[in-house]
């Protein structure tokens, strides 16, 4: 009986560990009312010029902020991109002035259509495992640097269909 329960609770205890692993990814940061939520890239083949990095904004305070700029030292340039289909024709544009978020307000930014951050003239390529140092830089909140997760790009092939830019 008693080697029953060494078991059960060895199991129980693997079952825990394992159901605990995906949140070990998750990475948040916060800045004063704002929360920025798992950073995270797509890895690069060699010579790809740019890559997309990814995470969420949420604004818990009562004032609006605005994301009015972003700096990496593995691209030469950083920018903000919203992407829509327009028609049949799927259109990227830089996103002028910044990124408000309203007080309450969750923006993820994600591969395909919404917002995300355009790594350009990158130094090597992204390779999956990396840690990629970014600063954001709030309007009325100030500064703060997030560690960007490089996932492997084959994880979700399927989100990138059409987008070869990144």
């Amino acid at each position: 009986m008693k080697q029953f329960f060494q078991r059960a609770a060895g199991i129980a205890a693997a079952a825990a560990l394992l159901a605990a692993a995906p949140l070990s990814q998750a990475h948040e940061y916060k800045l004063g009312q704002l929360e920025i939520g798992h950073p995270y890239a797509r890895s690069t083949v060699p010579g790809q010029p740019a890559g997309g990095a990814y995470f969420s904004i949420e604004n818990k305070g009562s004032a609006p902020d605005r994301l009015v700029a972003l700096s990496s030292p593995v691209a030469k340039s950083t920018e903000i991109h919203t992407m829509a289909m327009e028609g049949n024709l799927m259109k990227m544009r830089e996103v002028d002035g910044g990124l408000e978020v309203k007080p309450g307000q969750k923006i993820a930014m994600q591969p395909g259509n919404g917002y995300h951050v355009m790594l350009m003239g990158l130094s090597k390529p992204l390779k999956a495992g990396d840690k990629v140092p970014l600063t954001l830089t709030f309007e009325k909140a100030g500064k703060v640097d997030v560690t960007v997760n490089v996932e492997d790009i084959a994880a979700g092939k399927d989100d990138m269909k059409g987008h070869a830019h990144h």
